[in-house]
Formats: C-alpha cells, structure tokens, sequence
C-alpha cells in the first residue's frame, strides 16, 4: 500500500532545517542549486522525501519536462 502523500512530502519546518531559510522563494532557489525536485504551491515548497534520499546517497535527481515530441520519429 502506498505511503499517503503527507507522509512522502516533507514538512515546512523540515525543509527549513534542510535548506536553512525560512523563505519560500529562497528555499525553491536554495533547492534548485542543490539539484533536489520541489514545487511551490501557494507559497509552501513541496518536497519529497524520496528526492532528498537519493539526493543524500549522491544519485543524479534529473526533473522531467514530459516527452520531448521533438526526439519521436
């Protein structure tokens, strides 16, 4: 069974202590130069914690833009 989504996203005073801000638009800056996928939504980051997992063992975390039509042939 999967885990329910407020288990799997971390919790804004987590993402304050991973980041050091407490700024919604610095921690999105903070994690975009840290290479770790996150969202803002309605001024809350959203990050999951399988992302910081892999992001600790050092694992290449590459964001999805969708299928890339251009590359289909």
């Amino acid at each position: 069974m999967a885990e329910p989504l407020s288990q799997e996203l971390l919790l804004p005073a987590e993402v304050k202590q991973l980041v050091g801000a407490s700024n919604p638009d610095e921690q999105s800056k903070l994690l975009l130069e840290l290479g770790i996928p996150h969202r803002l939504l309605k001024q809350r980051i959203l990050v999951s914690r399988f992302h910081v997992r892999e992001w600790l063992a050092g694992r290449q975390l590459v964001q999805s833009r969708g299928v890339n039509l251009a590359a289909v042939k």
